[in-house]
């Protein structure tokens, strides 16, 4: 076989227009990979299996046996990487697997304990409390805000209007900082959450949106529209890490405004059919929960701009949610109940 195989290799190292393939295969008793799962793999060269002994393999860049659990995977997306040196000659194959959470997320719905009036033309992008105040960010290039509200007896403390050229995303509070995100504009600008006064601007480390952002006290939380929550420093304003938001048998694409509260990372998805909203396990992105908001559009003011659910924000001294969207004339203060 290995004379034979070698063969092969010297024909195709001959004909430069011709390449070679490395193939793995993932062998499992699982159709759908989990942290509890096993994989077993195998490689061939154009159909012709190779001595398992002869392959070095790699799991996102880290050195591998051929069969491996999956319990220290990250959640998502993930590489295989394979590796084998004949006679000189170096042959690679790589392959991607996704891996999903092992559990089925809880089923959660709403109780509405206040209604409160929100401003209509408000794009809602963000929504916070801080020492008791409700700071609202808003989208639409021309329209974009920062909001001081105090929610409670309907009073806009403070509004900020963002220049025309910037499209507002999602805010949070971290260290007496006021930070927001813009879209497209790959900047980020930072206030004083007493003032609204600009303090300063920073650069988006990768080449990615701004949508959704939160903070634990500790890092801040960045969503763009994908699957990934990336986690970011927020003194250097520099990723440190990401992770993927999966449930138990799929990736969550298009996650937007974010919240957290006791490590639990609150968040609903742009464009979604239903208006949901997710708890996600800030550590893998794991779906612990989904929160059935159905019925809450319907009691807002019907026109021709009303938009999804856009706004999460937890009053701690309350316990209770506030709840808007995009051009809602509503806020609704909610608390969740398990179905």
């Amino acid at each position: 076989m290995k004379r034979l195989l070698l063969i092969i290799i010297f024909f195709y190292s001959c004909d430069q227009k011709t390449r070679y393939s490395l193939n793995i295969d993932i062998i499992s008793n699982d159709k759908i990979y989990t942290n509890n799962s096993e994989i077993n793999l195998k490689s061939t060269i154009d159909g012709l299996t190779i001595d398992n002994e002869k392959i070095t393999y790699y799991y996102n860049d880290k050195e591998t046996n051929r069969r491996f659990s999956l319990d220290n995977s990250k959640l998502g997306t993930n590489t295989i990487k394979a590796r084998v040196n004949i006679d000189g000659l170096t042959i690679t194959g790589k392959k991607s697997i996704e891996v999903y959470s092992n559990i089925t997320p809880k089923l959660y719905s709403y109780e509405i304990i206040n209604e409160f009036p929100h401003d209509i033309t408000s794009y809602t992008q963000g929504l916070e409390f801080y020492n008791g105040v409700l700071y609202e960010s808003t989208g639409l290039n021309g329209y974009s805000t920062i909001n001081k509200i105090d929610i409670l007896n309907n009073r806009v403390l403070e509004k900020k209007y963002l220049e025309n050229k910037y499209f507002g995303e999602g805010l949070t509070i971290i260290n007496d900082n006021l930070i927001q995100l813009t879209w497209k504009n790959k900047i980020g600008f930072i206030y004083d959450p007493n003032t609204l006064d600009l303090k300063n601007s920073f650069n988006y480390d990768k080449n990615t949106e701004g949508w959704g952002l939160a903070n634990d006290g500790e890092f801040l939380y960045l969503s763009d529209g994908s699957s990934k929550i990336r986690v970011i420093n927020p003194e250097s304003f520099k990723e440190i890490d990401f992770f993927e938001v999966v449930t138990n048998n799929r990736k969550i694409k298009n996650i937007n405004e974010l919240e957290i509260v006791d490590n639990i990372i609150y968040a609903n998805t742009y464009q979604s059919n239903k208006d949901v909203v997710l708890q996600i396990d800030k550590n893998n992105g794991k779906v612990l929960g989904l929160i059935n908001f159905n019925g809450l559009r319907d009691k807002v003011k019907k026109h021709p701009d009303l938009d999804v659910l856009n706004g999460i924000a937890y009053n701690k001294s309350r316990n209770t949610f506030f709840i808007t969207g995009k051009k809602w004339n509503k806020v609704f203060e909610v608390k969740i109940i398990k179905d």
